[in-house]
């Protein structure tokens, strides 16, 4: 019986080095995407979409480790909290590691050959949107490693001010569209950019709605967050 939870207890750790791993490797791709977007720099983009196997391969690690741990030793309470969380946010992490490949796409394959020009960036509140989804990331992750639950009203309250510069997004970016009809092409991809920043917003909240099912062991998916939101 102690051998058992022995392993069981190793394999939890284990699994918690592979995750977070695989949560500081894909904040890097996402920090990395901000810098290649903003200089143009398509070494820089390189980088991003040669780590995307790496970080496949690890979303598949962890999948199967986890399959592991639940098959053969049936964990229970916080244990298996834990197992369960760890299986969605891998999924979460792939597919802000995916945006990331997104955006260094445009850039190596020449679709944005040069940066943006700064009043245009202003405007539409790109850096600070940007810069907000790389916070909520970064806040998301610790919350979880720390297992830290009031770090989690941070995430919750910096997808308000991502959302509120979203909704504005469409208009911002006809208008500038319509002054600048010969950047255009440009212009929509900066607007897909935006988008996938939303996304990502989402995806980093619901890395943190994890963390409140792993720590607190409630379910707040698709429910108010009262206690959480700042």
């Amino acid at each position: 019986m102690s051998e058992t939870l022995n392993n069981e207890q190793l394999a939890l750790n284990n699994l918690r080095e592979d995750v977070e791993e695989m949560m500081q490797s894909v904040l890097a791709q996402f920090t990395k995407a901000q810098e290649a977007l903003l200089n143009c720099d398509t070494n820089l983009a390189q980088e991003i979409l040669s780590m995307e196997k790496k970080i496949n391969s690890m979303d598949l690690r962890l999948d199967k480790s986890c399959e592991n741990i639940l098959a053969l030793y049936s964990p229970l309470a916080s244990n298996l909290r834990y197992t369960m969380a760890v299986m969605s946010i891998s999924a979460q992490l792939e597919r802000i590691a995916d945006h990331a490949v997104g955006i260094a796409e445009y850039i190596d394959e020449g679709i944005i050959d040069e940066p943006y020009e700064d009043d245009i960036l202003e405007k539409v509140k790109f850096k600070e949107m940007f810069e907000t989804a790389i916070s909520m990331i970064d806040d998301a992750i610790y919350s979880f490693i720390n297992e830290d639950t009031n770090i989690v009203k941070w995430v919750f309250g910096k997808d308000k001010t991502l959302n509120k510069i979203n909704k504005q997004t469409s208009d911002l970016i006809a208008a500038l569209c319509k002054k600048n009809p010969k950047k255009v092409k440009q212009l929509l991809y900066l607007f897909s950019i935006m988008k996938k920043l939303e996304r990502v917003g989402d995806l980093a909240k619901n890395i943190a709605e994890e963390t409140v099912f792993y720590v607190d062991a409630k379910i707040i998916k698709h429910k108010k967050k009262k206690k959480y939101m700042p």
